[in-house]
């Protein structure tokens, strides 16, 4: 049994007929998108926004119909994934890289219901790696900032290069020994010059449906 996609197709179902979807970037929201895809082609009548340009690709592909925020500034639920769940669903998301888009897509959506295996399901952020997006300017001083706060920051490279997002940013990869407050430390992070975003998504899940061995379970 797939974890990822008894998660991902589950999450489809609460699409309903005439909504507009924010749709996720990841191997798990992989799957949601292929379940949309045919369900679009039975005849749903919906309108996507995408958080990546990999997701775009994809959502054409599927023949998933698209739009915008010019057109559409309030959306009704996206489904995304993310790299580490707490209890109280706070997530850690961005290590596709596509944080920014992921949570201005998430902070303009009605409902986030977000998509994992069993393995993303932690008991603390501490030591984990929390992507922060920095502006490429002077970034060096930006990751001085955030070890200031105790943060081990590395810069994120895909190959021989620096890794860029779709923002044209950098991306940190960042752990701290200790992470109490989930929003107080993202706070911090926003606060300092140079940061654009932070991988830290509290009080945004409104749902988390977690694949397992034995089937699926949702946590609200």
């Amino acid at each position: 049994m797939n974890q990822k996609q008894i998660a991902g197709e589950r999450a489809v179902e609460f699409i309903e007929d005439g909504m507009v979807v924010g749709l996720g970037t990841g191997s798990t929201v992989y799957f949601s998108l292929l379940a949309l895809g045919e369900r679009v082609k039975a005849g749903l009548q919906i309108q996507g926004i995408p958080t990546s340009e990999a997701t775009t690709k994809l959502a054409k592909q599927l023949q998933i119909p698209l739009t915008d925020f010019a057109a559409q500034p309030v959306l009704d639920i996206t489904i995304d994934g993310a790299d580490a769940v707490l209890p109280d669903l706070s997530l850690i998301k961005g290590g596709g890289g596509a944080l920014l888009r992921e949570k201005l897509v998430a902070s303009a959506s009605k409902k986030m219901i977000v998509v994992a295996d069993e393995s993303k399901q932690v008991a603390t952020f501490d030591h984990a790696v929390i992507p922060i997006e920095v502006v490429p300017f002077a970034w060096e001083t930006t990751a001085e900032r955030i070890r200031q706060l105790g943060g081990r920051t590395h810069l994120r490279c895909q190959g021989e290069q620096v890794f860029v997002t779709d923002n044209h940013n950098f991306i940190l990869d960042t752990t701290f020994a200790e992470v109490g407050d989930v929003a107080a430390l993202q706070q911090s992070l926003k606060l300092l010059t140079g940061v654009v975003e932070t991988g830290l998504f509290p009080n945004l899940a409104d749902m988390v449906i977690i694949g397992t061995t034995d089937g699926v379970h949702i946590l609200s």
